[in-house]
Formats: structure tokens, sequence, C-alpha cells
């Protein structure tokens, strides 16, 4: 399973995030820098209103949503890169996720210390990214020191990793993220070994107040954020109340439905922020819908549909005939699979059919 990782420095609501988004109080949330040390990790299940409707049109009262895994990782502070703080910890922490969920905070609380004295956004990510990039350089510097020698005496495969590490260090050099700089497929593959921190595809999440997330939209922290993600990362920003969601941890839905509403939301933002973390990882979702139960599963951008069957059972890839597909909305503007038949929208699709976010399959296999 992929992991997303959620990063920071001290102090802006990582592990409130945490709690909120596995529904749970595993990570300890306190008002002083570095209260997480050792990362926490959950899986978390992907909110998807897709499934209560699938669940009516195939009559079962058993739903099985996808999931992806969060690790809440210790705070950073400048100079990780160089050893400050838990700076060798939490890098080698980032390292093992597949991308990174920034938080950011876009609140002021006199009475919620800031590890910097004062609230200010663009600059905790620079700081933040910066710690990525000088760790990166660092890398790639001391890659480049190990290569030197098989370079000189003639080494082809030696020269070509030098070649794309040569075209990353002076960009690096510059203050700017690996994510930002393109590489061919083959070039990207050379340089996966590093697990380069700035790498990782990476989404910001603005963590307000209770009372500010129903005017978030004029939020000028939320405001800045948003445009220098766009802007200088070309990544998304999303907002989120940490508090407020995991405050709900322990409500029924009814109850935390009505507490929303109560404030002027439908949501507290973190069903979003799951969601398009897992977009984020490149994951999609396919459906099976059935009498015994309606599922999500979970594959990979651009997946075929025998790759997709072997999400279930590598029998199914291994012996895989052909795929029943019916899209999501068609299926929904039918009602029944068995007017979808009707109207030509339940087709049979082969070995190279790409497998769509939102299609509802049935494979056909032979063992």
């Amino acid at each position: 399973m992929l992991k997303a990782g959620i990063v920071g420095l001290p102090n802006v609501g990582k592990s409130t995030l945490f709690n909120a988004v596995t529904r749970t109080r595993k990570a300890q949330a306190a008002n002083y820098p570095f209260c997480t040390i050792d990362p926490n990790v959950g899986v978390v299940t992907v909110p998807d209103d897709r499934l209560e409707v699938l669940q009516r049109i195939a009559k079962t009262n058993v739903v099985i949503p996808a999931a992806v895994e969060f690790v809440d990782i210790a705070g950073l502070v400048k100079g990780a890169s160089a050893g400050e703080g838990l700076g060798n910890k939490f890098l080698s922490h980032i390292r093992e996720v597949d991308a990174l969920v920034q938080v950011v905070r876009c609140f002021e609380d006199a009475d919620i210390h800031h590890v910097s004295g004062t609230v200010d956004p663009i600059r905790d990510i620079e700081i933040i990214n910066t710690e990525l990039i000088m760790a990166d350089l660092d890398a790639v510097r001391k890659r480049r020191e190990k290569l030197a020698r098989d370079v000189k005496r003639g080494d082809k495969l030696a020269a070509a990793e030098d070649a794309v590490l040569a075209k990353l260090e002076p960009v690096l050099d510059q203050g700017k993220p690996v994510i930002a700089i393109e590489m061919t497929k083959e070039e990207r593959e050379q340089v996966r070994p590093l697990f380069l921190l700035t790498s990782k595809p990476t989404i910001f999440a603005c963590n307000v107040k209770e009372g500010e997330l129903a005017t978030a939209d004029t939020n000028p922290f939320v405001i800045r954020v948003r445009e220098y993600a766009k802007t200088h990362l070309a990544c998304d920003a999303v907002v989120i109340s940490a508090q407020i969601e995991s405050d709900l941890v322990d409500l029924p839905p009814d109850e935390a439905k009505l507490f929303l509403s109560e404030l002027g939301v439908k949501e507290s933002g973190v069903g979003g922020l799951i969601r398009a973390t897992y977009h984020l990882l490149g994951l999609r979702t396919y459906f099976t819908a059935g009498e015994k139960e309606v599922r999500a599963w979970t594959i990979h951008a651009g997946d075929t549909a025998p790759q997709a069957a072997g999400v279930i059972h590598s029998d199914f890839e291994r012996g895989f005939i052909k795929a029943e597909t019916v899209a999501y909305g068609d299926l929904v503007a039918c009602g029944t699979i068995a007017v979808a038949r009707e109207k030509g929208l339940y087709r049979m699709e082969g070995k190279e059919y790409v497998v769509k976010d939102g299609d509802v399959l049935l494979f056909k296999f032979n063992v």
C-alpha cells in the first residue's frame, strides 16, 4: 500500500490532522515542538459517495471502501538537513513515503506556540522546502563523487546516471525541487534509488481555526498559500480544520453532520484531503457490485484490465479472458445492470483496455 507522509514545522497541527484522518487518538498532540518523534501509521478509508449509490443499486448491506496509508512524521526545524532538531530521523522517515501532505498553519492563536514566534505560512513552506532541497543536493553530490571513478574508466551505466545527476545538481542549487525538473521516464528510473525528497508529489493542507472554516476562501493566509503552491510548485492546496475533525472523532455520524452544519460547512475538509491525496499518489478506483458486496478496488492510473483483475487475485490476472464493464455514470443513469445491457452501455473489454476511475467491472477468467 502506498503511503502519504504528513509533514510540516512543529506545532502546526500534524498530529491533530493524523488523528482526524485515521479517526483515532493514536498520535500525541500537544502544545510544544517534537511531541511526535517516532512516526505514527494509520490506514485510512477513502470517502466515496459513489459507494452508497452502488449499494442501493446492488441491494447489498456490505460496502468496502478503498484505503490509503498515512504516516505522521516528526516536525522539522530550520537546519534539519544539517542534523538540527530531529533532522536526520525526520528526513529518513520522509524517504519512506510516496507523497507528502505538508500542513501549514493558517491561523493566529496566542495560546498555541509557533516555533518561529509568528505565523507566516509562506515562510514555513520555504523552511521545509529549503531543508528538503539541501538534503537532496547533498545526496546528489555524494552520489556523483562515488560515480566519478567509474565514469573516468568508461563505465557507460555510471556515465548515464552521472549525466542525469549533473542535470539535477544546478537546479537544486538554485533552490528548486526535483519534481519541477523535466525528466524522461528512464531518467527518473535512474535517480529513483536515491529516494530524493523533493521528487515526491506534494499537496498543502491549510489548517484553519474552527470558526474560520466557513470563510476560509477569504482567509489571507489561505489565499497566499494557494497562490504560492500554484505558481512556485505547481501543486494544490486544500483547506482543513484539523481541530474540528479531531473533535468529531467521538461523535456519531448524525451528530457530526449537525455540528458541521452549525458551523456553516458540509465537512471539515479532511474528506477532500484524503481523496486529493489518493489521486496525488496516482491511485484510482474501480468497483465490483453484487448482492454479496459493493467494493472499491485500488489501482494505479493507466492500469489495464488484467492488472486491475490481479488486484483481486493473481489468478484473475493470469487467466484473464475479458472484463464486463459499465461506467459508473451510465449505470446510475440506467438504474440497473439489466437496463445498461439493453442500452448497449454494458460492454466487453479485452486485455488492452485501460480501466477508468469509476468503472464497474466483472471479470471472466480461466486458470
